[in-house]
């Protein structure tokens, strides 16, 4: 039998929390070596061929499937680098678990045939039919889930929406529904990770079999997988996958379909449109009739965690959905965490096994601060209300405006012809700073910052960081918002109660010197933030400057705008506050 993973002794450990906090009962056990079927074509409705690797059980009869596709390269899954393309899960754990393990190629890469559509409807059929491929096959039992972070969670929602025959749970833990979401945050392109993503998806994709199965590689393999260098990969952050990313630039690929998808995400669809639209999930979610698994991690702000709650409002028709929200280092590269938490489920739904993944209320949180798993059935939690902050004009965050009066920040643009910036110029970055705490305060679900502000361009940028600061001065970057200023309008359908919706359909100019109201919503989190500490709202409209925040690295093309931006004292911050601790579980604090 080869080498099995998990977590007990004498098994290739697993990093990251395998758990949300509890036990779990009739876990399906090693017994099985596992066999590779390299390169098996898969035929779609088209006549277009993807490849996939199989890992299966080495014993006769048949078995559940778990499907990880992707465009990366399916090849190097059991690499064992921290990188953000190593998202499929580890063979090693779920086959000798009694599961296949399905990894392919989306269409146009890893040489699977046609043309790459980065989320789009034909890559949902493609979905569809490679779910019933595999349970066509003769090693699976009918039974088919799906598997992955990441791009690998994107294709399981996309399979379901089209409502595969055979298809019976999926686990789309750090997940997004949207791509405008995740490539346009509110009209600002998210220029320091979409550009280096696609040239190394380009840039991999190139790269033949042979090249990936060969020596080189196989001698990288056995180096990152040796236990000590593994362990280290345990607390690799995103700022480290966006390097490594960064990396891809200086190297050549194929412009095509590559540079094409960049120009039309950078350059030639600025606002929602059609092109968009059909890469948005979100309003095909009533259509999921499986149950899913969601969860992310608090970190993930600027990619997977703007979907993970609008997905749980929209998946009304899944007959159970579950979240789980992981703390620092929750979800990092190879992924390898949660494996535990998703055989439970998956042993619930594939085997019909009584796992106890069903017990208790529906999401289970990490709460960062308190350093606790807590629990809740909604989301906010129940009894939560909302605080607000003014931004006062002396720079403090406080419960009243004080007195009204202004600060303003200023943002240029290329080509002005200056050698270095003055010291009249006004500061690149504004920063309100609440007392420090008396007692500690639980901050827990929606977030927004409302701007009363005036710019002197026709359109700007609003980038606003949450902050918490020890009494050190120590600033950790909780969660971020951002908005174009010229796409401010609200849905005036929306559920006033949520957070604001804007469309970015309709650009609106700004007039220069008119004070106007921006609502940005923040990225919903969680975090305790201790006696003794504070907090911080951080306001700038360019984050090319290394000495802005940016959580995970991402940062953003600039407006190109130059402007004085002027932001009032009857501005505010709201955050949801917890008005009594989360039911937390009895095992709060423990982590497998």
């Amino acid at each position: 039998m080869s080498r099995v993973a998990g977590v007990e002794p004498g098994q290739r450990h697993l990093n990251g929390p395998q758990t949300t906090g509890r036990e779990y009962r009739n876990l399906s056990e090693p017994e099985h070596g596992m066999r590779r079927d390299r390169n098996v074509t898969v035929g779609m409705r088209d006549g277009i061929e993807l490849l996939a690797d199989v890992y299966r059980p080495d014993g006769d009869g048949r078995f559940p499937a778990l499907i990880a596709a992707s465009p990366y390269p399916r090849q190097i899954q059991d690499l064992g680098a921290p990188m953000g393309f190593i998202e499929a899960g580890a063979s090693d754990f779920w086959v000798p678990r009694g599961y296949v393990h399905v990894i392919a190629n989306l269409r146009g890469t890893g040489g699977s045939g046609g043309t790459f559509g980065f989320f789009d409807a034909q890559e949902r059929r493609d979905l569809h039919d490679l779910v019933e491929w595999a349970a066509s096959q003769p090693w699976c039992d009918g039974n088919v889930g799906m598997i992955g972070i990441s791009y690998f969670a994107m294709a399981q929602l996309e399979a379901a929406v089209e409502r595969p025959a055979h298809l019976r749970a999926i686990f789309p833990v750090a997940v997004t529904t949207d791509l405008y979401e995740a490539a346009m945050h509110h009209g600002l392109f998210s220029s320091g990770f979409v550009t280096p993503f696609l040239a190394m998806v380009g840039l991999t994709s190139a790269r033949s079999d042979r090249f990936w199965r060969g020596p080189l590689v196989d001698a990288v393999r056995d180096v990152l997988r040796t236990a000590p260098l593994h362990r280290k990969f345990a607390t690799m952050n995103g700022e480290s996958s966006i390097a490594l990313l960064h990396a891809a630039l200086k190297l050549h690929h194929d412009p095509h379909p590559w540079d094409d998808l960049w120009r039309a995400m950078a350059v030639e669809h600025p606002l929602r449109d059609e092109w968009w639209d059909e890469r948005n999930l979100l309003p095909l979610l009533d259509r999921v009739e499986v149950p899913t698994y969601l969860g992310c991690d608090w970190q993930n702000v600027p990619l997977h965690l703007p979907s993970t709650f609008p997905a749980l409002r929209a998946l009304t028709n899944a007959p159970v959905v579950r979240v789980a929200m992981l703390g620092e280092f929750g979800l990092t590269w190879p992924w390898e965490s949660l494996h535990v938490e998703a055989l439970a489920w998956f042993d619930h739904w594939l085997k019909h096994q009584d796992t106890g993944i069903l017990d208790g209320p529906a999401i289970r949180y990490w709460m960062p601060g308190a350093d606790e798993w807590r629990t809740s059935d909604v989301w906010p939690p129940q009894g939560s209300r909302q605080l607000e902050w003014s931004l006062r004009a002396d720079g403090a965050l406080g419960d009243d405006q004080g007195a009204p009066g202004e600060r303003s920040l200023m943002v240029l643009g290329q080509g002005l012809g200056r050698s270095r910036p003055s010291d009249a110029d006004p500061p690149t970055q504004l920063a309100w700073t609440s007392e420090p705490l008396t007692e500690a305060l639980d901050v827990a679900g929606d977030i927004e910052a409302e701007l009363h502000a005036s710019a002197t361009a026709t359109d700007t940028a609003w980038i606003v960081t949450l902050q918490d600061v020890a009494p050190d001065d120590t600033a950790v970057d909780v969660t971020a918002g951002w908005l174009r200023a010229g796409l401010r309008r609200i849905d005036p359908d929306a559920d006033s109660a949520g957070p604001p919706q804007l469309p970015c359909r309709e650009p609106e100019s700004v007039v220069p010197g008119l004070v106007t109201t921006y609502r940005i919503p923040l990225v919903t989190n969680a975090r305790r933030f201790a006696t003794g500490h504070r907090i911080r709202l951080v306001v700038t409209s360019d984050d090319q400057d290394h000495s802005t925040p940016a959580i995970m690295g991402f940062r953003h093309a600039p407006v190109g705008t130059s402007s004085r931006n002027t932001v009032h004292s009857s501005s505010r911050l709201v955050l949801s506050v917890s008005g009594q601790p989360d039911r937390h579980t009895p095992e709060a604090g423990v982590s497998t």
